[in-house]
């Protein structure tokens, strides 16, 4: 029970939203959904999730945690046959961990009893808290420092000297529960995606590489045709189970420029080691544009980098003048037997 010295507990929750097909209009829509039950809702269109706060609207709809999560649920399926999994907490770290160990179509939920928390918490291994990526989580495994109550229980003198000043406050705190950054609301930030579908499910690495660069020819055409410039690529591979997988990475410098991108892409597509997987499809989206204007293009000695630009704009004219895709890259075109 609250009191007047006791601030209301926060309820925060974290939903990733599992469609058949990513689109951006689909995002946006599954978004407004959401804002229909707490109007605190953080975007996160690189992973297909959000942050929502839910502290405000429990009392508004007269709801508990399940049973809010539950209605967020049933709109998101009933309006747009998107299940989601979701994960509910008193904290961002928490609201994220839960999240993850969901499947679709269903949620968790942590309350804030201090014991709940611990007991959430304290068995998971440390590269779950967020904030722990693999090579920390391997830095800690040295100094025999496996899971969260592990990091929870070391002291914080400790921490810091594994992992330094600011990397050990946080973990140490995150660990024991506490995380008070809050839920920034907000309109997703501008992005722009093209996405191929295989008319079967697709095996072949070259083929996966070839499609990767053809979606790469199109976003950069339609940056520079649009005068803007990505400051980051995400790379969305659908499979035949109909799972996904979603890597972002920040490009060096803020480009429209295709080989700058087809270098990210390469990269992303390498990272996943899809030599093995059945593909259904390919989305690659640039994130946080800017205007073009706003481009810093670092100057070399290499007369090369011009001449690629400068092919690049006869390319795009190409385009314009007979259709997109006329001309690109030779290894985006399939080949002919």
């Amino acid at each position: 029970m609250n009191t007047p010295n006791r601030p209301r507990p926060r309820a925060i929750l974290r939903v990733h939203f599992h469609p058949a097909e990513r689109t951006e209009e689909l995002y946006g829509q599954l978004l407004a959904v959401t804002d229909g039950i707490s109007s605190r809702v953080e975007p996160l269109p690189a992973d297909w999730s959000a942050y929502v706060d839910l502290t405000g609207a429990l009392t508004y709809w007269g709801y508990d945690v399940e049973g809010l999560v539950a209605v967020l649920r049933l709109r998101l399926l009933a309006l747009h046959g998107v299940q989601c999994s979701a994960g509910a907490g008193p904290t961002r770290s928490i609201a994220a961990m839960a999240a993850d160990v969901t499947p679709p179509g269903a949620a968790t939920v942590v309350g804030d009893d201090p014991y709940e928390i611990a007991t959430f918490l304290r068995t998971k291994p440390a590269s779950a808290l967020p904030g722990i990526g693999p090579k920390t989580a391997k830095t800690l495994a040295r100094y025999g420092i496996t899971s969260v109550g592990d990091i929870a229980d070391t002291q914080l003198s400790t921490l810091q000297r594994i992992l330094g000043t600011t990397a050990a406050r946080q973990a140490h705190a995150r660990a024991r529960g506490l995380d008070d950054r809050p839920v920034v609301s907000g309109a997703a930030p501008k992005s722009l995606s093209s996405a191929h579908r295989f008319d079967r499910d697709e095996l072949d690495p070259e083929r996966h590489h070839s499609t990767v660069l053809g979606l790469v020819q199109e976003i950069g055409g339609r940056l520079r045709a649009s005068g803007e410039i990505a400051q980051a690529l995400t790379l969305t591979v659908a499979y035949a189970d109909r799972t996904h997988t979603t890597r972002t990475r920040t490009l060096t410098e803020a480009t429209a420029h295709s080989p700058a991108l087809a270098a990210c892409a390469r990269d992303l597509l390498t990272g996943l080691g899809l030599q093995r997987a059945r593909v259904r499809a390919l989305t690659l989206r640039a994130e946080r544009l800017l205007p073009a204007e706003e481009t810093v293009h670092q100057l070399t000695l290499d007369n090369r980098d011009d001449k690629l630009r400068r092919l690049e704009t006869a390319l795009d004219k190409a385009s314009t003048r007979y259709r997109p895709g006329i001309a690109g890259a030779a290894s985006a075109f399939p080949r002919i037997a």
